[in-house]
């Protein structure tokens, strides 16, 4: 075959080489894994992603839902193109698109959250030809009040420090204004003694030359 085609078996092997220079396809994903949100609110289900291909009309999204207390994996939006809300159960007029592709993000939006709701969520991202990569997950966590994390209680001590330190700020300074207020009235004091006293001086003086002239 190869006597009859050397340019054909030359691009075979070409082909073959190419292959396997070329890298292994697999979509990285990227949630934030556990997730805590109000009864009643919305939450947004953040998931992005990095590929080696870049993104084109072969991108699909799949996000799926598994319940916490058990039960079959449900359908919760697809996207190809355009985003494809689900028509019936739980997750109807409930969840919108709220992805930007061209910048790898493929996020969406939960309204009105139910303690029913409690579950994982899993996105899926494939861009051909990078199809293979673990798929997301992120544990949602319905609650009545959201509990105080570690980051609350960094920005509670961050903004405490900041008043502390601006209340200070403002007693140095009005104890600066003061001070300088308190000298100014002393010095003023000290002026006003100094010019009666020199003018007792002055009146002492002339009694004196009177007196001197009228001997």
């Amino acid at each position: 075959m190869y006597g009859k085609s050397p340019m054909r078996a030359v691009l075979f092997l070409l082909g073959i080489q190419l292959t396997a220079l070329w890298p292994i396809a697999a979509v990285e994903i990227y949630t934030p894994r556990v997730l805590e949100a109000v009864n009643g609110t919305d939450v947004r289900l953040k998931c992005t992603f990095s590929s080696f291909a870049p993104v084109g009309d072969a991108l699909t999204v799949t996000w799926n839902f598994r319940p916490r207390d058990g039960g079959p994996e449900q359908f919760v939006f697809y996207y190809h193109v355009d985003p494809f809300r689900p028509m019936s159960g739980r997750f109807k007029d409930r969840v919108v698109w709220d992805g930007n592709p061209e910048r790898y993000d493929v996020s969406i939006l939960l309204w009105k959250l139910q303690f029913d709701d409690n579950g994982t969520y899993t996105c899926q991202v494939k861009n051909p030809p990078d199809v293979d990569g673990l798929i997301g997950e992120i544990q949602l966590s319905v609650v009545q009040t959201v509990r105080f994390s570690e980051i609350h209680f960094l920005a509670l001590a961050i903004g405490s420090a900041c008043a502390l330190m601006v209340i200070i700020v403002i007693v140095v300074v009005l104890f600066q204004h003061f001070r300088k207020k308190r000298r100014a009235e002393r010095a003023h004091k000290v002026v006003e003694i100094k010019s009666k006293e020199e003018e007792k001086l002055n009146q002492e003086k002339k009694v004196s030359v009177y007196l001197e002239d009228t001997d």
